[in-house]
């Protein structure tokens, strides 16, 4: 990789940055076309989603646990850092963490707590100390303090914690002041995001008596709540679903520490599967079962198949290879993964016919309105775009090379990057916005042979 000069000014949110980040002092990244097809085998780290409920989960229980395979990203960062601030005594050697479980009672009890910019940590952490006792003051990054949090807040009220805000839209920051959770019903909206039910459940076991989650409506992403049933249940811990699937039960309990190792996570294994079916190339990444994974983003795999993209499957590694034309011509929903909305977004000018992305208006509400974003970054570009408030239609085209703006979004850098390959020389602005879950994307890039440069700030 080559950084270059001169430097072109960014406000990006540095303070929600980790110490776990790169690439803070870059302006802008420039993704150039490959010569060739790119072929390789990677490997990428643990899934961003379980490495935070492992975290909370292992933090509650008694005894000591080892996670083996984590993340090391911003949002991870930020979660340990809060637990750390709680009391829990933990270490990093490497990609594995041991932390000594504090049996529910969190030995701080007081004190300020800052969650970044990571959705998991905002929603999960809050249920985790009203389940004890103690106050604390929570805050977040700028984007985060913009994000939904009512529906959770107003839940934990309902259940025990006392809870005061300083924001008017309900969200961070606000103090919580806490003496146990008091069990029962609970009903949350499942329109915004599944991790408000996902807060609740973990906490559910040190509940008083017996707690009952019900879900209003469509759950979006559900499968994000599957997700922390499992964790729950091999830290020791089985909640009970009803017929319908509409109502979780928690019994009150103990989680018992465990050793586990998280798989990959593939949300950022979509990215260079894309890549192989972008260049006509190869990508395998090992360590995936796709046949066994609770990871909703598995599902971009049939997405490729149906794009003419070849797909093989092991038990422990999945391998892309890429087609000649693209096809398109049809649409997707999004709904339960919706991660991937804005990667194949970037893929689609590549197709043959249009494709329409739908059911995802809940992304409007993440880092970024990603499909207001990523919509008006593919119109920088010349592609033609028809926006709806729960997606978009992508149509054919050839991209013209353009300055783009990652809106301070991972998903959409990493996204955008894409185009590169097809129509590079790409230039995205704030690079470093990619350590919030793979922080040596580009790294990654450049080993494949992908030309990567930098703009440096001034």
């Amino acid at each position: 990789m080559k950084s270059v000069k001169p430097a072109i000014p960014l406000i990006p949110d540095l303070e929600a940055r980790s110490p776990w980040s790169r690439h803070n002092d870059k302006a802008q990244v420039t993704v150039h076309a490959p010569a060739a097809p790119v072929e390789g085998t990677v490997r990428i780290s643990g899934s961003k989603s379980a490495t935070n409920r492992a975290f909370l989960i292992a933090a509650l229980a008694q005894g000591r646990s080892q996670i083996e395979g984590v993340l090391k990203s911003d949002d991870s960062y930020w979660c340990l850092d809060c637990l750390t601030k709680l009391g829990v005594q933990l270490s990093i050697d490497g990609d594995t963490v041991v932390l000594d479980g504090c049996g529910g009672v969190w030995p701080v009890q007081e004190g300020e707590l800052y969650v970044g910019s990571a959705g998991t940590v905002a929603r999960f952490l809050p249920g985790a100390l009203a389940a004890g006792t103690g106050t604390w003051s929570i805050t977040g990054g700028k984007r985060m303090s913009e994000r939904p949090m009512a529906p959770l807040l107003n839940s934990l009220s309902q259940l025990g914690a006392r809870i005061t805000q300083t924001a008017a839209d309900g969200g961070l920051p606000f103090t919580l002041e806490a003496s146990g959770l008091q069990g029962g019903e609970s009903v949350l909206p499942g329109s915004v995001s599944s991790q408000f039910a996902s807060g609740l459940l973990l906490a559910a076991p040190y509940a008083k008596t017996p707690l009952t989650v019900h879900f209003d409506g469509e759950t979006v992403q559900r499968a994000y709540v599957d997700m922390t049933l499992q964790m729950m249940e091999s830290f020791g811990i089985a909640p009970e679903i009803s017929d319908d699937g509409r109502s979780i039960t928690v019994s009150p309990g103990t989680y018992q520490a465990q050793a586990i190792r998280l798989e990959p996570d593939l949300s950022t294994c979509c990215y260079f599967w894309a890549i192989a079916a972008l260049t006509g190339g190869r990508i395998r990444v090992s360590g995936v079962n796709p046949y066994e994974t609770s990871q909703p983003d598995v599902e971009f795999l049939n997405a490729l198949e149906r794009m003419g993209c070849t797909v093989l499957r092991g038990n422990v590694w999945v391998e892309v290879r890429g087609a000649q034309q693209l096809k398109g011509g049809f649409s997707l929903n999004m709904n339960a993964w919706s991660d991937q909305t804005l990667t194949l977004a970037a893929m689609a000018p590549f197709a043959d016919g249009p494709i329409t992305l739908t059911d995802a208006a809940h992304i409007r509400h993440h880092e970024c309105d990603r499909i207001a974003a990523v919509s008006q970054e593919l119109r920088k570009l010349g592609i033609r775009v028809e926006e709806r408030p729960d997606g978009l239609t992508v149509y054919p085209g050839q991209p013209i090379p353009a300055l783009l703006d990652s809106h301070d979004d991972h998903r959409m850098a990493m996204s955008l990057s894409l185009i590169g390959l097809k129509a590079g020389p790409i230039r995205i602005l704030n690079p470093g916005c990619v350590s919030k879950t793979c922080p040596d994307y580009f790294e990654r890039l450049a080993g494949l042979g992908i030309q990567v440069e930098f703009l440096s700030q001034p």
